[in-house]
């Protein structure tokens, strides 16, 4: 068994950013290979076991689409060289049902390393006023 090295934070933040680039391009390929399987979410609609199939679906449906994101106070901690944790604040403008907004929220993504690469096992939302 070989080491791996340890991910520095431009490697995780790197790593979220395809993710929400992925969903900005409604690209669920990308975030179905992304995801663990199953993931899970939290959110304003609760809490979901989502499988890596439905990631995909759920990024390239709906009557959404994300137009702009920027992360900040971001922090990045790596307990072991296969497991890292990232939180954040995102500014995001999307569009819901044809209306634009404009959110902010704190997040916080667990990604591990695995056989197929990292994957996101975990993922919270919490809109900030």
């Amino acid at each position: 068994m070989t080491a791996r090295s340890m991910p520095t934070k431009d490697d995780i933040v790197a790593l979220e950013k395809s993710y929400w680039d992925a969903m900005k391009a409604k690209d669920g390929g990308r975030t179905a290979e992304l995801s663990a399987d199953p993931a899970l979410v939290t959110g304003a609609q609760g809490v979901m076991r989502i499988g890596k199939k439905k990631m995909g679906q759920m990024t390239e449906d709906g009557n959404w689409s994300l137009e702009s994101y920027e992360f900040a106070d971001v922090e990045v901690s790596t307990p072991s060289p296969d497991v890292a944790l990232i939180a954040y604040t995102v500014e995001q403008n999307v569009t819901m049902n044809g209306k634009s907004q404009k959110m902010r929220a704190a997040d916080s993504s667990v990604w591990i390393r695995g056989s197929n690469g990292w994957e996101c096992h975990a993922h919270s939302e919490t809109f900030l006023k």
